[in-house]
């Protein structure tokens, strides 16, 4: 019976990170560079002709960015499992972890991408990414993780 609790709160934990942190960097996202991001995400899959995509373009982009919210809070919560500093410590490891999100999603997400995209190249627009990441992709993984694993 324990194990059983203990994977429901590792199922919850993760989906109440990644859902929360994804919601709130899709909406920022959409607020600052309009309402067709989904479609630049379901191009990094498909490649190009997807940013002219119609509703299935946009629905596969909503899909691809909550499925990389969720594996960014599942990874989270892995290593708290061995890293206990990251329950104890869930504000300044959210931050650091915000971001590192944002950097493996410069550095490696992105260039490998269909769109084979890198930047950002501007000083302001780096710092923006990850002060953005750090609140709105790390810190709710890493008080999720801490709340509910």
């Amino acid at each position: 019976m324990p194990e059983r609790k203990t994977k429901n709160n590792a199922l919850l934990a993760i989906a109440v990170g990644g859902l929360c942190a994804g919601i709130l960097d899709l909406s920022q996202a959409c607020i600052l560079f309009g309402w067709d991001i989904p479609l630049a995400i379901a191009a990094g899959l498909l490649g190009p002709k997807a940013l002219h995509g119609g509703v299935g373009a946009y629905v596969l982009g909503v899909l691809l960015h909550f499925f990389i919210a969720l594996s960014f809070s599942a990874f989270y919560y892995a290593a708290s499992r061995k890293l206990t500093f990251l329950v104890q410590h869930p504000l300044v490891c959210g931050l650091a972890y915000g971001a590192a999100v944002e950097q493996v999603m410069n550095l490696v997400v992105l260039p490998l991408s269909a769109l084979h995209a890198r930047g950002p190249y501007e000083l302001h627009d780096l710092i923006l990414g990850i002060l953005v990441h750090m609140v709105v992709i790390g810190l709710p993984i890493a008080f999720s993780i801490r709340r509910f694993a």
